[in-house]
This record gives structure tokens, sequence and C-alpha cells, in this order.
């Protein structure tokens, strides 16, 4: 039977350091799927930080935008994270100019997908939207889609855990 956890906050709020434990907690070799493009030298650096963070027991899968194209039927999987899957997203359609219905209804389809395997599913987001209203319009849309695809996760999510400076709160189910 399968189950959907979201972990969602801040940047720098110990989403990921939080969704690592839990994932150890529930299987001794994890998977972990990456959706990091390495843009420049520094991301670069900061995922090989997380790689070496994480050590030798999990899995390591590095996917930008295709969740579903790997098996992980039976296996406890995070996936880090939704805001740069989403931005891979963004991105590899800039050419065709499409609207942010259509990212988010793609983003949507590949989640189902992904997400109809028998395993445990992690996802790790930002809160985005959570300041001031952008003053750049490519800024505004991509927040746009991922507050929708964010709200689209919780509202499958069996967990959703709002980290607050790297304290969790379970926010789903509520107690």
């Amino acid at each position: 039977m399968s189950e959907i956890i979201l972990i969602t906050g801040g940047q720098r709020s110990g989403k990921s350091s939080y969704a690592e434990q839990l994932a150890l907690s529930l299987s001794e070799h994890p998977v972990y799927m990456a959706t990091a493009k390495a843009w420049d030298e520094e991301f670069r650096m900061r995922i090989k930080r997380h790689q070496e963070r994480r050590g030798p027991c999990w899995t390591n899968i590095e996917e930008e935008r295709y969740l579903s194209h790997h098996d992980i039927t039976n296996k406890v999987v995070l996936i880090d994270c939704v805001t740069l899957w989403l931005t891979n997203f963004f991105f590899a359609a800039r050419d065709r100019e499409a609207s942010v219905d259509e990212l988010l209804e793609e983003a949507k389809s590949e989640f189902d997908l992904f997400t109809r395997q028998d395993a445990t599913f992690i996802f790790v987001t930002n809160e985005i939207g959570s300041g001031g209203v952008s003053d750049n319009p490519l800024q505004r849309r991509f927040t746009d889609l991922e507050g929708w695809m964010n709200q689209y996760i919780a509202s499958r999510a069996d967990t959703v855990i709002l980290m607050v400076s790297g304290i969790p709160v379970t926010i789903k189910p509520q107690s």
C-alpha cells in the first residue's frame, strides 16, 4: 500500500535533513530521487555536499522530470525537491510558451503516474509564495505553478509536515 508524505517549508528550514531522517527510519536502504539540474559550479558543489552527507545506504537516482520512468515499487523514496522538479518543467517549456495551466497539468500527470506505484513517497517542497508578490512576471508565473502543485500534492498526501526553523509541525492529518 502506498503512502505520500509532503514536507514543506521555507529555504533552510530543515526540510531535507528531516526528510532524510524520516526515510532512514522507514528503510535501511531508501531511494533518493534528486531532481536538481546543475545550473552552475556553486550548485554542483551543493549537490556534491548533499550526496556525501547521505552516504552509501542510499540508492541515488538523478531525474529532472520523468519520475515515473523509475520503478520504485516497495521502496521508500525521497523526492528532493518539487521546486527544482517544477523548474525543469518550466524551463523546458519556455520555447513553446506554455501557460501555467498547461505546465501544471503536465506536472500533475507525471505525479499521478509516479505515485501509482506501491511505495512510500516523501516529497520535499518549498513554500515560495509566503512572501510578497514579485514585480517579475516570470517569477509570479513560477510561484503560481508551485503553489498550485503544492496544493495538489498536499490534497493527495496522507501526511503533510511544515518545517519551521528545524521543527516539524504536522498539519495533516490534524490531531
